[in-house]
């Protein structure tokens, strides 16, 4: 039976069977993986113990795989799914494991690894990272294999008694739609060897067999035991070839753990592994006399079965490792063919490729059969342009004969463009009986960045795992992306563009470029355009346009019934959102059909030359990283980028954006403070002529001004405003001037103490005009923090939502020092920061105090004045700069730059403080060093993709709890509590903005470590309100005992009223992570909620109890 599936789902379905226990833990790209299994089990698919495997969520993937090796040696099959750096945290069990000779299999979504940055993209250097742990490792080169190959790695560790590592390319592969035939159950049960299983179970540590694991050994015999199991791996690749031979049969299919594909009298041949061997084979279609050898099983790596392979007349071989290893002489793959060819006439040259998913096309690797040809040569690399040590090859045009219909769509993060992607190709896949094939490219922006659906259909199969090259459809969804970056350049002739946009035929022919204008005409191109934003405002699903384009797409594809169909996969979408959300996008679809209108270009244009950027920040943003050149980066070799490069974005995301009505205004700031990307600001100088005069402060002008080309049209703003009179000094409308504001220009004064909420709002953000989501609840508590402390932080932030919108290259948002380390080490590396300063400034003291009598006078009162005000960070910024004239010490002025007083704050997400980091959080805050902390807490792993954290509510449906965590909410306000000397928070922005910004000014005063909870609506909470209320959802979760303000510092207080806890059920039924699972199972829901409540209630009478009165 023909299924569309990616890769992550093809896998997870086939470990699903074989598994008893799943510990999961999830890091991208693999956990859909985990989350599919957590769902398959509420169905009634069973394993092969007819039983469903137990899932266990972990705090990190080293709890994950220590909880996978405890199930493992206890008699239970088990599995787990990671890439990246979580792989990296399994290494240490996986030496265990391996030794023990216990059947584990390991899924991975092959991604780069964190070094000079984070990447989230694919490559194969966490796999590599783990070639000597022991594990067999074996690859998939598309969404076929990634199932089929699945099966052969549980049912090989099963027989060989050893365990898998199976891996595909992180999003390559993982997140690639495409049509396969799927593995029937009933004949891949027939495969399993029970009884290896049962001898498997036999050994385990169990009650009344008197074994012991684990234990100490001496020189005497460990090595001995090592050795005593080579025969196993020695095994190995037979018994692989074995399943893969039954999994042929049933498949029809031609595994071997090495395939050969090409020309049976090759003279050069390629050597490679994942999803690029599917590029490969289509250039070798193309030429005569090359091959390509596909690599299955890395490890063992099997002499036997490579030169069984091999054609005897290759003379060369190129072998692509799609990692760096530095300092090495050649990649891994490329040194393992080296060491079975030594007495072979072949020659071997290495090369690299496809680094954190960088595209790789036919042409590429066309130019290294060329090389081969032509100028054999080692250690070169493709897809790059390496103008410094020039390794890099050229791309050699090849024509390849492309069948298969594409569509690209050119989408903006959260306007749901990449799910109705995946919803068109299945319409097609069910309606048309087409095969059908998905990439989706993303940046690493939070919703509001672009991506592109890779879209291809044919008749037959599709693997062509590099981007589209000749839509014939192209969708555009902003219409400004038409300004910044090249979209239709490769649109086939007689192609179709659809724009969505808020112009009319005016003012959108006004915006094309002339270089667009003349593609659309002299390549035929019919053009409609559609407002898709007024439509969705129309049926209230502001900025949900995905359905709304999906039907059209669907009509211009000649779908037959489209209509119909879409509005059944709304209803099955929708469901768990509620009866309105689907019946609004239902009526949005048909406005849709009556509102599309042809755009007619009848002529070609005058273009205008653009004059050629080079700057690697304003390319990146251009999307032409691609074609940067290594020497252009030569100054960002250490991952190091400067700061606040977001001001000058202008990104013009939004149609619509506040405007100041000053006649309503009361200066409250709340607006200001409430703005989750820093685009409204207070200002306040003598001379502001479009301003009100400033209350209470004589000779003082006060207004509001508003960047709307950096707005996301969230409308925070206006929602929090009191206005006057029940007139709002803030409202929604079109962008008129069309403005990007350099804040920096204006004059500010402010007569206010930061101890206020209008005094900090006329302090300048020193974090602006990130790439968080509109209406984000996390950003907002960042910039206060940036308002209240300025120049003296320096941040440490935990990898997740708060690092990326905090530094995606070349988005940098801070004014400040920030740096990102790990996801789970964040407190750690901030108190490794904090001390560095400590030793630095304690080394100043010295050098002051010891010198204070041999400088002259003006240098002794500056040494007095640091030494009396040694931490604040005015005075001694102003002393640093004093000094820098004076005769100082050499060893003082080597120290200069640490003069000025400085503060760590380190900031992170739930996943990090509750689950992965706790460990390094509960050491630093009992290490009574000052070092500062603030946990975003949306109570979900908000970057993974809205998994269950400890924070997570009883009740709440996420990924990881499908219906409903069934436990409560870790209490990290009270475990820090009784952490001698720790000063503990919970805020509440929307709720109290002056708690808010007494919480920071004391925890920042405070002579030790301290921790604020901030709590964090998120898009992920699904708020039915949309995000334009999150700060009023704060206050709601305040009003109804959701959430309590407290302060403690030695003694605890209650900031916040009595609750209403009759307001409770209500609070929870504005959000679809509480509402879902009344839809799922309402007295499942009746139940968890009702806990959920009850344990707030208990949980408020207990700070009440112990609170000072």
């Amino acid at each position: 039976m023909k299924i569309i599936t990616d890769g992550n789902g093809a896998c997870s379905k086939v470990a699903y069977y074989f598994s008893e226990v799943c510990s999961i833990y999830p890091i991208t790209p693999s956990s859909p993986m985990a989350s599919n299994i957590d769902k398959l089990t509420s169905t009634n698919l069973l394993n092969i113990f007819n039983d469903k495997p137990k899932v266990l969520e972990m705090e990190s993937e080293a709890g994950a795989a220590g909880a996978m090796h405890g199930a493992l040696l206890s008699g239970s099959l088990a599995s787990t799914f990671t890439a990246s750096q979580g792989l990296l945290l399994m290494i240490p069990n996986m030496y265990k494991i391996a030794g023990e000779m216990l059947p584990a299999v390991i899924h991975v979504a092959s991604r780069s690894l964190a070094t000079h940055a984070l990447s989230i993209f694919g490559d194969h250097q966490d796999i590599y990272a783990t070639r000597a742990t022991g594990f067999c490792i074996l690859a998939s080169s598309n969404v076929f294999d990634s199932q089929n190959l699945a099966a052969v790695a549980h049912l090989s560790a099963i027989e060989g008694s050893l365990p898998f590592i199976h891996f595909f390319d992180g999003f390559r592969t993982s997140h690639e739609l495409n049509t396969i035939e799927e593995l029937p159950e009933d004949k891949l049960l027939t495969l399993v060897n029970h009884k290896k299983i049962n001898e498997f179970k036999d050994r385990c540590l169990n009650v009344g067999k008197t074994y012991q694991y684990g234990m100490a050994q001496n020189e005497d015999i460990y090595f001995q035991i090592m050795e005593s199991r080579n025969k196993y791996y020695d095994m190995m690749p037979d018994i692989v070839n074995e399943y893969m031979q039954k999994i042929n049969k049933i498949m029809n299919t031609s595994y071997k753990p090495f395939n050969y594909y090409g020309s049976k009298t090759a003279k050069n041949v390629i050597v490679a592994m994942g999803s690029v061997t599917d590029t490969i084979k289509e250039v070798v279609d193309k030429l005569d006399n090359v091959g390509l050898i596909t690599v299955h099983l890395y490890r063992p790596f099997s002499k036997k079965y490579f030169l069984d392979c091999l054609p005897d007349t290759v003379k060369n071989i190129a072998v692509l490792d799609r990692t760096k290893e530095a300092g090495s002489t050649g990649e891994p793959l490329y040194l393992d063919v080296c060491s079975i060819l030594q007495d072979k006439d072949i020659k071997v040259y290495g090369g690299r490729y496809g680094l954190s998913s960088k595209n790789t096309t036919p042409d590429e690797i066309y130019s290294v059969y060329k090389m081969l040809d032509e100028n054999p040569h080692h250690n070169f690399t493709i897809g790059i342009n390496d103008d410094v040590t020039n390794l890099s090859l050229k791309p050699s045009h090849i024509e390849i004969k492309n069948e298969a219909k594409e569509i690209k769509i050119v989408g903006f993060g959260s306007d749901g463009m990449v799910s109705a992607s995946k919803d068109l190709l299945k319409i097609l896949h069910s309606s048309k009986d087409l095969y059908v094939q998905g990439y989706f490219e993303y940046d690493s922006k939070k919703s509001g960045g672009v991506t592109i659906s890779h879209l291809r259909y044919d008749n037959k199969n599709i693997n062509k795992p590099y981007y589209v090259t000749e839509p014939q459809i192209v969708v555009v969804t902003k219409d400004i992306y038409f300004r910044m970056f090249d979209i239709i350049n490769n649109i086939k002739e007689n192609g179709i563009l659809l724009i969505n946009t808020i112009k009319n035929e005016a003012e959108l022919k006004k915006l094309l470029p002339s270089k667009v204008k003349n593609i659309i005409y002299n390549k035929n191109i019919k053009v409609y355009y559609i407002d898709a934003e007024n439509i969705a405002a129309n049926n209230k699903i502001n900025g949900k346009i995905s359905k709304i384009m999906e039907v059209l797409i669907l009509n211009l594809l000649n779908v037959l019934n489209a209509t119909k169909i879409l509005e059944e996969s709304i209803e099955k979408t929708f469901k768990t959102k509620g009866e309105d959300i689907v019946n609004n996008n239902i009526k949005a679809i048909h406005e849709s059909l009556d509102n599309l209108k042809e755009l007619n270009i009848t002529e070609n244009c005058d273009e205008t030359i653009k004059i050629v950027d080079n700057n690697v920040i304003n390319l990146i943003n251009e999307r032409k990283g691609n074609e940067i050149p290594v020497s252009m980066l030569l100054d960002y070799r250490y991952g190091r980028f400067p700061g606040a490069t977001t001001k000058d974005e202008k990104r013009s995301i939004s149609n619509v954006v506040p405007t100041w009505l000053k006649e309503n205004c009361i200066e409250c700031g709340m607006c200001v403070l409430s703005c989750p990307h820093a685009v409204i600001r207070a200002i306040s100088n003598e001379t502001e002529i479009d301003g009100i005069p400033f209350i209470g402060k004589d000779g003082l002008m006060y207004s509001i001004k508003i960047s709307e080309k950096d707005c996301t049209g969230c409308g925070v703003c206006v929602s929090v405003c009191p206005g006057k009179m029940g007139n709002k000094a803030l409202k929604m409308v079109e962008k008129q001037k069309k403005i990007g504001i350099d804040f920096d220009k204006y004059k500010i004064i402010n007569p206010l103490p930061k101890t206020t909420i209008k005094g900090v709002a006329l302090e300048k953000p020193l974090f602006a005009f990130s790439g968080a989501c509109a209406g984000c609840g996390e950003t907002p508590y960042i910039k206060l923090l940036t308002q209240i402390f300025g120049e003296k932080l320096v941040i440490a932030n935990a990898t997740g939502c708060s690092s990326i919108y905090g530094g995606s290259t070349p988005s940098t948002p801070y004014s400040i020092p920030w740096a990102n380390s790990l996801f789970e080490d964040n407190a750690e590396f901030a108190l490794g920061i904090h001390i560095s300063y400590e030793q630095k400034r304690k080394r100043i003291k010295h050098i002051m105090e010891s010198a204070i009598e041999s400088v002259d006078n003006e240098t002794k009162e500056l040494f007095k004045n640091w030494l009396e005000n040694i931490n604040d960070f005015n005075i001694t910024n102003k002393i640093k700069k004093e000094l820098s004239t004076k005769l100082l010490p050499n060893e003082l002025r080597d120290l200069l730059d640490y003069v000025p007083a400085r503060t760590v704050w380190a900031i992170g997400g739930d996943g990090w403080a509750y689950d992965i980091g706790y460990g390094g959080l509960d050491h630093v805050l009992h290490s009574n060093e000052n070092v500062k902390v603030l946990v975003l807490d949306t109570e979900v792993y908000s970057n993974t993709g809205g998994q269950a954290s400890k924070s997570t509510k009883k009740g709440a449906v996420a990924e990881f709890a499908n219906f409903g965590k069934k436990t409560i909410k870790k209490d990290l306000f009270k475990i820090a509590s009784c952490i001698p000397n720790c000063y503990v928070a919970s805020i509440s922005l929307g709720a109290n903005m002056m708690q808010a910004i007494k919480a920071f000014n004391e925890a920042e005063a405070h002579n030790g470590p301290a921790i604020i909870i901030a709590y964090s609506p998120c898009i992920e909470h699904g708020i039915k309100t949309g995000m334009s209320t999150s700060s009023i959802e704060e206050k709601l979760a305040v009003e109804c005992g959701y959430t309590i303000l407290m302060r403690h510092d030695k003694e605890t207080i209650i900031d916040s009223k009595e609750p209403d806890f009759s307001k409770y059920e209500s609070f929870l039924d504005n959000e679809v992570r509480f509402n879902a699972l009344k839809i799922k199972d309402k007295d499942l829901a009746k139940e968890l909620l009702e806990d959920q409540k009850e344990n707030a209630m208990k949980r408020f009478e207990y700070y009440k109890r112990i609170s000072k009165k």
